[in-house]
């Protein structure tokens, strides 16, 4: 996992103990697997059975396993400052053998399951199943119950990590360090909103603190630091540790807190002692010292010889100095613009040098003209702008506005903007000429008769005539009174709806092509080829073929149902037609084939009918088929015969389920469980 702020490592979930790791993983497999195995089951059964809870467990240790692993950060792949300030807190090995024994017992894990799936996979019966899924999850805990330190070691570690403070190693930082109790937290405390404790003894601040603060519409972070004494880095302890680390990390501007009065106890010349100590980490930053505690003792009342020691400090490359009094506000808005100022100058230098900016100046070329004559050629300023001068409401020839022609014409919610005024037409006054109205991709306007107007005129003029004539006043007369004109309206108004009703009815269930739609004589089929161009002797000479093939057939068929009619006359009668046949060389009589019909009457069968009935095919006789169809039919039946939703609805078989309905009840009710 690889993040660059402390906010990213505050989400990663509680680890448990290994107890309560094994109680997870173990009641998990115990309730997401099947629990009911008898030793009357087929051999293969029982092993997946067991097979199963072994890879299950499997696979909740790895799960659980994996996302402490992935969880955690590695600390090579974190900006440099919080690895240091990670290996400052909790050491740097300790984490890493912690994480490296996780990952060993989620392999050790691993091939235990691997080993014991193998020997089930030959299990001969249930007791040697269940002994070997038993030594297996007995293994798999053994290992979890050995890694319980590590997990407790990664716990504290991230509940000290989510309350580290959520520091930005890219963003804008203010770095405030020094002596203990120079007044390092009372300057946060005025410039930010942090609430850091302050107490007139050293080392209040055992950590780092970070406060926001704004200035020129920008977002900017300020780092307090503990206190560090002059000692060798050796010496120093964790509290230390963390202001050395983010002195040496951070991309920022340092503040270096100096108390002139030595009211936190350390005199000035240790002080300066301490300034040149660390200042191999103030390399390429931007450095402020900070002159504190200015109410009491100011630069200028100091004696020379330490005067000297603090000027030799402020004479030094890129040093800005400022004297402040956290006790009475003075210096600290000019100390927090000075910094961040620096800060930024800082910024654009250092991408000024970078590589990107040379890359790109490689690229670039500045184009300089040169004169081509002695003519000077001066700026040309055109009058209109020269003339133009400042908008002033009260001068009576100002320029007109659109809010003035608003307030004019009602003001808003009444003047309504003409959109038109700035079409760019040849003519002015095509601006409001109603636009064209296009429908399906045509202007109307091409449908609409330029004589319109005319034939209207004409069209009024005639039914003018025909009223003054009288033609509209005859259909008064045809009813007597006004009783019998009602009743025809009436009438006719019924038959309507029943008509309209009749019509909706048969539309529903219309065909969406009339049935003749698709049929076309030949000589429709040959006279409309021969517009489109094409010969239609050949098709026509086909076709005459196929209706005389068509027609013949018909007819063979027909005399052959005339015989046929006229045999069962004949058998009707109780003439077979035996005596008209000549017993030539003791030839027999041919006999007619007949089958008796369910009425018992003997039916002549047809020549061309087929010589076995197809449904008895592979069946005994008729019993056996007419049952082999009642059997299909119900097979087939409808899918709600059985009030089903749908063919995957399931129906429920045990109405009263043995678990809840059977075994010692208590006292109380024994209507459910």
């Amino acid at each position: 996992m690889s993040t660059t702020s402390t906010s990213g490592l505050k989400a990663i979930a509680p680890v448990p103990k290994a107890a309560d790791f094994l109680d997870i993983v173990l009641s998990k497999t115990q309730r997401k697997t099947p629990t009911v195995i008898h030793k009357n089951f087929k051999i293969s059964r029982i092993r997946n059975f067991y097979m199963r809870k072994v890879k299950f467990t499997q696979d909740s240790f790895d799960e659980k396993l994996g996302g402490i692993l992935e969880e955690f950060p590695i600390i090579d792949d974190l900006h440099p400052f919080l690895s240091s300030l990670l290996n400052v807190l909790y050491d740097k090995n300790h984490y890493k053998l912690a994480l490296g024994q996780l990952r060993t017992a989620r392999h050790l894990i691993d091939q235990v399951a691997k080993d014991y799936v193998r020997l089930l996979k030959f299990g001969d019966s249930l007791y040697r199943c269940k002994q070997l899924k038993r030594a297996a999850l007995g293994r798999m805990a053994t290992i979890m119950r050995r890694q319980n330190e590590a997990l407790e070691f990664l716990e504290e570690v991230r509940k000290h990590i989510s309350r580290l403070p959520a520091i930005d190693p890219t963003a804008r930082t203010l770095l405030i360090c020094g002596y203990p109790n120079v007044g390092k937290s009372s300057f946060i405390n005025k410039v930010t909103r942090a609430d850091v404790d302050v107490q007139p003894y050293a080392f209040t601040t055992k950590s780092l603190f970070v406060g926001h603060l704004d200035h020129r519409y920008m977002r900017w972070q300020v780092i307090d630091t503990p206190g560090v004494l002059d000692h060798p880095l050796e010496e120093m302890n964790n509290i230390e540790m963390q202001s050395i680390t983010a002195l040496a990390h951070l991309k920022a501007c340092i503040l270096y807190f100096m108390d002139l009065s030595e009211q936190c106890g350390f005199s000035v010349e240790a002080q300066c002692q301490l300034f040149h100590s660390i200042k191999p980490l103030f390399a390429n930053k931007p450095t402020v010292l900070v002159l504190n505690k200015a109410d009491v003792s100011r630069l200028d009342e100091l004696e020379p010889e330490r005067r000297a020691l603090v000027e030799e400090i402020i004479n030094g490359e890129g040093m800005r100095h400022v004297e402040v009094s956290c006790y009475t506000d003075e210096g600290v808005m000019s100390l927090k613009t000075v910094a961040c100022d620096a800060l930024l100058e800082h910024r654009v230098d250092s991408k000024l040098k970078g590589s990107k900016v040379n890359a790109i100046l490689n690229r670039l070329h500045v184009a300089q003209p040169k004169p081509r004559d002695d003519v000077t050629r001066t700026p040309f300023i055109p009058e209109a702008v020269k003339e133009r001068k400042k908008f002033d409401k009260t001068d009576p020839e100002r320029r007109r506005l659109a809010r003035d022609v608003e307030l004019e014409e009602g003001g808003a919610g009444v003047y309504n903007i003409n959109m038109k005024q700035n079409y760019m037409l040849a003519n002015d006054e095509w601006k409001s000429d109603i636009i064209p109205e296009i429908m399906d991709g045509k202007n109307i306007a091409d449908f609409i008769d330029p004589d319109i107007l005319e034939k209207l005129e004409a069209l009024e003029r005639e039914e003018e005539k025909l009223e003054a004539e009288g033609f509209y006043e005859s259909g008064s007369d045809m009813f007597d009174s006004d009783d019998e004109r009602e009743a025809v309206q009436a009438k006719s108004d019924r038959e309507h709806k029943l008509v309209s009703q009749n019509t909706k009815k048969a539309m529903k269930n219309r065909a969406l092509l009339p049935r003749t739609a698709g049929l076309r004589s030949i000589t429709e089929l040959s006279s409309s080829m021969t517009k489109a161009g094409l010969d239609p002797s050949r098709i026509t000479e086909r076709a005459e073929m196929l209706a005389k093939v068509a027609g013949a057939k018909r007819k063979r068929e027909r005399e052959e149902d005339e015989a046929m009619a006229a045999a069962m006359d004949e058998d009707e009668s109780g003439e077979e037609g035996e005596g008209d046949w000549m017993d030539v060389d003791g030839q027999e009589a041919p006999k007619i084939k007949r089958k008796k019909a369910n009425s018992g009457t003997v039916v002549a069968k047809h020549p061309r009918a087929p010589k076995t009935n197809r449904q008895l095919s592979g069946m005994r006789d008729e019993a056996q088929s007419s049952k082999a169809i009642k059997l299909r039919n119900l097979g087939q039946r409808e899918r709600n015969y059985q009030a089903k939703a749908g063919e995957g609805d399931r129906a429920i078989k045990t109405k009263m389920p043995k678990h809840l309905f059977a075994g010692k009840r208590k006292m109380g009710k024994t209507d459910r469980r």
